[in-house]
């Protein structure tokens, strides 16, 4: 049988994207940062995160039905600790507002607004399968990632400025 701690430290080494999940629920913002989003479909556009049982998001997602995603970009490092955090008051500590009515952090690369088509019970999480009803950037943001504990981005971001088209074609040929 695997132990806890060797399939932690095993998952430690596997780098996931970090994002803000959020919602609004009666004009109040909630978030929390999440490592477990994944693309799930392309026809229809579909995303899949996790989310602890215990998490006092999930029930507003559920009561409200829909959810954004703020993809977070390199530098962003602090965003996702103020969200994994007990604070008490997260959205006081970024800047933000209300995009279709769910909150959107103004510094976020990507979001997407997302509405849940089920729930998945896997273990102590449950996985959110949902639609993806709008979507915005990230463009060629380098991308946050978590990975052996610590934050930083994919390598092939790091001080590179954006490859043209016929760079990238270029480059695909070799």
């Amino acid at each position: 049988m695997v132990s806890e701690r060797e399939f932690k430290d095993f998952m430690a080494g596997v780098c996931t994207p970090v994002a803000v999940v959020t919602t609004m629920e009666r004009g109040v913002p909630h978030g929390t940062t999440v490592g477990s989003l994944t693309s799930l479909s392309l026809r229809p556009p579909m995303v899949t995160i996790a989310l602890d049982r215990g998490s006092k998001l999930l029930p507003r997602i559920r009561r409200t039905g829909r959810f954004g995603v703020n993809l977070l970009g390199a530098g962003q490092a602090g965003v996702a600790a103020v969200f994994a955090s007990p604070a008490a008051d997260r959205f006081g500590e970024v800047d933000w507002y209300a995009d279709t009515g769910l909150p959107r952090l103004r510094a976020a690369p990507g979001w997407l607004v997302c509405h849940p088509q089920r729930f998945v019970a896997g273990g102590d999480h449950l996985l959110i399968l949902s639609l993806v009803g709008h979507v915005s950037g990230p463009g060629t943001a380098a991308p946050l990632v978590h990975g052996h504990r610590t934050f930083g981005t994919h390598s092939a971001f790091t001080a590179k400025k954006p490859l043209s088209i016929t760079d990238q074609i270029a480059a695909f040929a070799r």
